[in-house]
């Protein structure tokens, strides 16, 4: 998001569901491979071995993909890790489903679009900041003070370093290649931009920061969703508009 002009419009949140299928008649017993996108073989990692299965684990691109793949080359000894869908649409038999090892798992999807929507305050909306702050004590305190003052919810804050900006060399003498980056901190809060406290909030934050980004303001979802409702969701899907955090 930081190396395009993208804006974040709304988010879906699908129950992960998975499936582990192979081409009709192909037994367990006889599989030397399992593909699948890097999440979804470490999201079904404990259940593969409990389902005692000495197989090889092999990332893809995405769990579809894996089942595409299996299908076009009519490959009998390899397993793929996805949805039900996926097993219909390139006629795979499932060997077992559910396989998640965690069933209360969901994934967040962002819609991405060039124009950011107008935001409002007749619904729940959320926002996505990202921002960096150089050298300096308790920044990161000042930034969700500015937050908890005004009674606005963060539901998520992550850190990644900005390996453009090193902050100082490992010692003095300038020797060695291991350096201290400058952080940049993303954050969702449950607040809408056309909000007095959000807009005020920011206007705090930017006081203590060197660099502050809106990604999006957008509508919270708020559908209710349980384990056995998405039978058909998967973790990794393939979308130009969608992107998973």
């Amino acid at each position: 998001l930081l190396r395009h002009r993208l804006h974040i419009v709304g988010e879906v949140q699908l129950a992960v569901h998975h499936c582990l299928m192979a081409l009709p008649g192909v037994r367990k017993e006889f599989l030397t491979r399992v593909i699948s996108h890097p999440q979804g073989l470490a999201q079904c990692e404990h259940t593969l071995t409990k389902l005692g299965l000495n197989v090889a684990r092999e990332a893809v691109d995405d769990t579809a993909g894996a089942a595409e793949f299996i299908a076009t080359n009519s490959i009998r000894d390899t397993a793929a890790i996805a949805s039900a869908r996926a097993a219909e649409i390139y006629g795979l038999e499932i060997l077992e489903d559910g396989i998640q090892d965690d069933a209360s798992n969901v994934t967040r999807f962002v819609m991405l679009a060039r124009e950011p929507i107008i935001p409002r305050t007749d619904r729940p909306f959320k926002t996505s900041i990202v921002f960096a702050h150089e050298k300096g004590t308790c920044v990161l305190f000042k930034v969700l003070s500015a937050f908890a003052f005004r009674n606005i919810s963060l539901t998520k804050i992550e850190s990644r370093p900005n390996h453009n900006v090193p902050i100082r060399l490992v010692d003095e003498a300038n020797v060695g290649t291991a350096k201290h980056f400058e952080y940049m901190f993303y954050i969702d809060f449950e607040a809408s931009m056309a909000e007095a406290r959000a807009q005020n909030a920011l206007a705090e934050v930017q006081e203590f920061t060197s660099f502050l980004r809106v990604l999006g303001s957008y509508p919270m979802d708020m559908t209710s969703w349980s384990p056995s409702s998405s039978t058909n969701s998967s973790s990794s899907s393939s979308s130009s508009s969608t992107f998973s955090l």
